[in-house]
């Protein structure tokens, strides 16, 4: 059993954020590069025997103007545009298949999935995109420390600018309603959707679930459990870089995207979760600008409150896109 803090004590915990002084320009900078690019978003037919949805294989211009696959499901039979919640996935898995995405079709709502880039291939869910840039310098297993060394080529800013490019590119299907546009991920999906939801500023709300990349050089004092491990691995052995690596990371922490949010959202966490733990996911909460609520599993674990959770998010949606 994993014990971080009393729940009292999580509800009032509000941790010194380390914000680097040029945070703003540096994702000015980065999206505006990244849009430099053609989003040339291509939405192909994609053969399915599923009957509640159509299904279109999606490819469009993240970072750099690199590839990035995705799906898009618009329910069928629907009626003018829908809205549309963009999907980020947990650490490790890529977009899967189009069955596994079949939740907010069947409420009415399309489903924008982005692929993540490089990763798909650890054991749970296929990907189906490359990540072109090599990084640079040493890593240990995994991605946590691609880049590390420098926030220019650290591998979260190639997979933050795809995820603003995705809601971008779900903007562009005529079967979706640009204006009601929603996102959603738990774990490193929660991260992505936290930045996504202070970087683009209109969004309908987000759905911020057992979010990683949270207070992170907190977590990787009180946690053991992959990936923050990855973390410690590389400052175990490259003890000259610690406070180089923790310099980088502040340019992608949570606490520092979640200051700057101001979409309606809905957070989860799991009292008993050793990989993202409560007290990092609160660190968040209790940081956001925008209007927020919490749903807390006092025995559950990084699994978060699994499908009764998920009608938790319906009803938070149907509130905030009006369907």
């Amino acid at each position: 059993m994993f014990v971080d803090m009393p729940l009292d004590q999580l509800r009032a915990y509000l941790p010194e954020r380390p914000e680097p002084a040029d945070f703003d320009a540096f994702w000015d900078r980065t999206l505006t590069e990244a849009r430099k690019h053609d989003l040339g978003a291509v939405f192909t037919p994609h053969p399915s025997a599923l009957t509640v949805a159509d299904v279109y294989d999606v490819t469009y211009a993240g970072y750099g103007g690199h590839a990035i696959k995705g799906w898009l499901l618009v329910p069928r039979g629907a009626e003018g545009p829908v809205p549309c919640v963009v999907e980020y996935i947990g650490y490790g898995g890529g977009r899967g298949l189009p069955i596994d995405w079949l939740l907010w079709p069947s409420f009415g709502w399309a489903v924008f999935v982005m692929d993540s880039r490089g990763q798909g291939a650890g054991g749970w869910r296929r990907g189906d995109t490359a990540d072109p840039e090599p990084g640079t310098g040493p890593q240990t297993p995994g991605v946590m420390t691609k880049g590390v060394h420098d926030p220019d080529d650290y591998y979260y800013r190639r997979l933050y600018t795809d995820a603003v490019r995705a809601v971008e590119a779900a903007r562009t299907h005529p079967a979706v309603d640009p204006g009601r546009i929603a996102v959603s991920g738990g774990s490193q999906g929660g991260a992505i959707a936290l930045a996504v939801s202070a970087l683009v500023p209109d969004l309908a709300c987000a759905l911020i679930s057992v979010p990683f990349m949270c207070h992170i050089r907190h977590a990787t004092q009180i946690t053991d459990e992959n990936p923050y491990a990855e973390l410690a691995v590389y400052c175990r052995v490259f003890k000259d870089r610690v406070e180089e690596v923790f310099t980088t990371l502040s340019y992608f922490d949570g606490l520092n995207f979640a200051a700057r949010s101001a979409v309606p959202a809905l957070f989860s966490v799991g009292l008993r979760d050793g990989v993202t733990p409560p007290s990092t996911v609160f660190a968040a909460h209790n940081h956001y600008a925008g209007p927020k609520e919490m749903r807390v599993y006092p025995y559950n674990g990084h699994e978060g409150g699994e499908s009764a959770h998920a009608m938790e998010q319906a009803a938070f949606l149907r509130a905030a896109l009006g369907a």
